[in-house]
């Protein structure tokens, strides 16, 4: 059987067909340089919840850490430690004046089945701050077993 694959000579990529021997390969993998600027620019939009919980446990975060999706009521339930609740509907330029010019922000939601993440980086962003998004979220949060805050304060993560 034959199938559409891609072949590449550098920086470009030329159809051809070929039997298939692997979905893996079908496409080629990228050139050890436009792999590393691809991940580079990955991890300068996006943190995971093992290096927020490692900087958060140092006891001295290098970020603000934001809670954007959910009712009052569910953040006093169940919140990453440290995290202030600020929903990405109430992100605006007065708001945000509260923290110093150059302040990033990490922000989270539900998890990979919410959007609420991209919402408030993207108004961080076109606001013109600094941030990053804890991908994961909650979920994520809990698939690495870490621990949760209650109630109305940030709480914090203990080493």
């Amino acid at each position: 059987m034959r199938y559409l694959n891609f072949i590449s000579d550098g920086d470009q990529l030329h159809q051809r067909w070929r039997p298939l021997m692997s979905y893996v390969t079908d496409v080629p993998a990228a050139s050890p340089g436009i792999a590393r600027d691809h991940f580079l620019h990955r991890l300068s939009v996006e943190t995971d919840c093992s290096d927020v919980a490692a900087t958060l446990r140092g006891g001295k975060p290098d970020f603000v850490l934001l809670h954007v999706v959910g009712s009052p009521d569910a953040y006093e339930r169940r919140h990453v430690p440290g995290a202030l609740h600020l929903p990405h509907h109430e992100i605006s330029a007065e708001r945000m004046a509260e923290w110093p010019a150059g302040t990033l922000f990490v922000v989270y939601c539900a998890g990979p089945h919410c959007n609420g993440a991209d919402r408030a980086a993207f108004k961080l962003a076109s606001l013109g701050l600094p941030v990053k998004i804890m991908i994961g979220g909650i979920s994520g949060w809990q698939d690495e077993e870490l621990p949760f805050a209650s109630g109305r304060e940030p709480g914090a993560l203990r080493a």
